[in-house]
């Protein structure tokens, strides 16, 4: 009833200012009408509701904030008559009394019979608990039993597995081991049949640098000879052209006195400045014959010496050159004999590996 008297006052108009009928409202509440949004930047402005008389039960709108509403029910006192006082109750009577002790043992009574069937539902209901733990306690005694059962079926099965696993690892190991003995064999009997090629080779090679070696430094003694030779022969050609060119220049020497006197006794007349000047340049051409020629000689001598130090480098790189291609052998087949060592090692501890693992398992 409150919730329709609550209704029944929201449909009403909030402002109360015209009292709508409720028909008119209800069949308009779905009519929107346009509301005005506050203005101003302070406080919302809002129009206080006029005084009116409220009906019994009535809702009161208000608006406190920005796009807040409060809503106040108020409710109308009664309009009843007011109940009258109850009469005063008298002092009861000897028979309203006994009355009242037999209702009471009447009561009681009912309240032991009414105890006892509620124990004797609970005895029921303990039982039936009872029943129920001792068919559960059953069902999972006889599930333990049924799990135990296949578990040790399981477990019988699976030792019966890892046996069976276990002897093939065995048995495979067993293989592995004498194919890697195989190999190892094989292995050793090659490293040896290499290492004996191999020490053939660098004892044949050895031999042959020693030979080469040989025959290269009595090549290099020849052509030290020959050096010593052919500078000889220069030393000698030097000495003969410079004999040869001090034989022309006291020639030249003589001639050029003799020309001088004829000269002089045919220009006894000319300037001394003269005379000195041709004098001068007679002396610088010789000298510069005489350099030219020493030149060429030295030239000569120093081309011949860069050759015999060129022969004598090539020569020693070729040595060179042999004794690291003997110094590569002898490492290739140190490094040949290692890697076969390092294999029969690995293969050895994978072995050892495989064995730890089998005996963990």
């Amino acid at each position: 009833m409150l919730i329709n008297l609550v209704r029944d006052s929201v449909l009403q108009c909030f402002c109360h200012s015209c009292k709508a009928p409720l028909s008119v409202v209800a069949g308009h509440k779905k009519s929107k009408l346009p509301t005005k949004k506050p203005s101003g930047k302070g406080k919302a402005r809002t129009k206080q509701p006029k005084k009116v008389k409220f009906i019994t039960t009535e809702i009161r709108c208000q608006e406190q904030s920005k796009g807040g509403l409060c809503y106040e029910v108020i409710l109308a006192e009664p309009t009843g008559a007011k109940r009258a006082p109850s009469p005063q109750r008298s002092q009861p009577s000897p028979t309203q009394q006994s009355a009242i002790e037999e209702k009471l043992k009447a009561a009681e009574e009912r309240r032991l019979s009414l105890e006892a069937h509620k124990l004797a539902s609970l005895a029921a209901q303990l039982s039936k608990i009872e029943e129920t733990a001792r068919k559960k306690d059953e069902i999972t005694a006889a599930f333990m039993t049924a799990t135990r059962e296949s578990l040790d079926a399981k477990m019988n099965s699976s030792e019966e597995k890892r046996e069976a696993h276990m002897s093939e690892l065995k048995s495979k190991l067993k293989e592995h081991l004498e194919s890697v003995e195989k190999t190892r064999l094989n292995l050793e009997q090659q490293t040896r049949e290499v290492r004996a090629a191999v020490e053939e080779k660098l004892k044949t090679a050895a031999a042959q640098r020693d030979e080469n070696i040989k025959k290269m430094l009595d090549r290099l003694k020849e052509h030290e000879d020959q050096v010593i030779r052919v500078r000889q022969g220069m030393t000698e050609r030097a000495q003969n052209l410079e004999t040869q060119i001090q034989g022309k220049l006291d020639q030249a020497r003589e001639r050029r006195e003799i020309r001088e006197r004829e000269q002089k006794e045919k220009l006894r007349n000319h300037n001394t400045v003269k005379l000195a000047r041709v004098r001068e340049t007679a002396d610088v051409i010789a000298m510069r014959e005489l350099e030219a020629k020493k030149r060429e000689i030295d030239m000569k001598v120093s081309i011949a010496e860069e050759n015999r130090q060129r022969e004598i480098q090539r020569r020693l790189q070729a040595i060179r050159q042999h004794e690291r291609r003997a110094e590569l052998v002898r490492q290739n087949k140190q490094n040949k004999t290692n890697g076969a060592d390092q294999e029969v090692k690995s293969d050895e501890s994978a072995l050892n590996i495989n064995n730890e693992t089998a005996s963990s398992g």
